[in-house]
């Protein structure tokens, strides 16, 4: 399992005190060992393991990129934290989950990207409402945290801006002579 490290979370760059659990080749939902403390659990192992694991805290969940957000509808009182991965950089599915979570299903937690991400893709992710970033580690996280602030102004509606600009910006009547 890998080593804690630091995150980006609200804006700031924190110490990562959860640990994501991924399943080895041979280690099967139903039977992998969960360690002790904040741990991000992968979907499969939620569902297979759901019993025993109902009432733990804290407890954290993580959705494949091919995931529906749907699928937590029942169980996000569960969790303190909800994951997306993304498996490569140009897998934008995780983006109409992290929506879809924030709008549809009401999801109000830390709402973390995890997997390929990098600076180019903060600002857009945090449109859609993620508010916690693992940036890839071979990428420097300082940088990355410059591109939550890529772009001053936002021209459409999202999970972060409710009223498109041309909305926002009073405009003077144009006089012809």
């Amino acid at each position: 399992m890998p080593v804690s490290n630091n995150i980006i979370k609200n804006r700031a760059v924190v110490a990562d005190d959860w640990t994501v659990l991924r399943l080895n080749e041979g280690e099967s939902a139903d039977s992998v060992a969960i360690p002790a403390g904040k741990v991000i659990l992968p979907f499969s192992v939620w569902q297979a393991q759901r019993a025993t694991l109902q009432g733990r805290a804290p407890l954290g969940v993580w959705l494949a990129s091919d995931a529906q957000a749907d699928v937590l509808k029942d169980d996000l009182a569960q969790f303190d934290l909800i994951a997306i991965n993304f498996p490569i950089f140009t897998d934008g599915r995780g983006y109409s989950i992290a929506y879809n979570l924030r709008t549809r299903l009401g999801y109000n937690g830390e709402l973390r990207a995890i997997g390929d991400v990098l600076r180019d893709q903060l600002f857009y992710m945090q449109r859609v409402g993620f508010n916690a970033f693992a940036v890839r580690a071979d990428k420097n996280i300082h940088d990355a945290l410059k591109g939550l602030t890529d772009f001053s102004e936002k021209y459409q509606t999202s999970w972060d801006e409710k009223t498109p600009l041309f909305r926002r910006v009073q405009r003077q009547p144009v006089t012809q002579g």
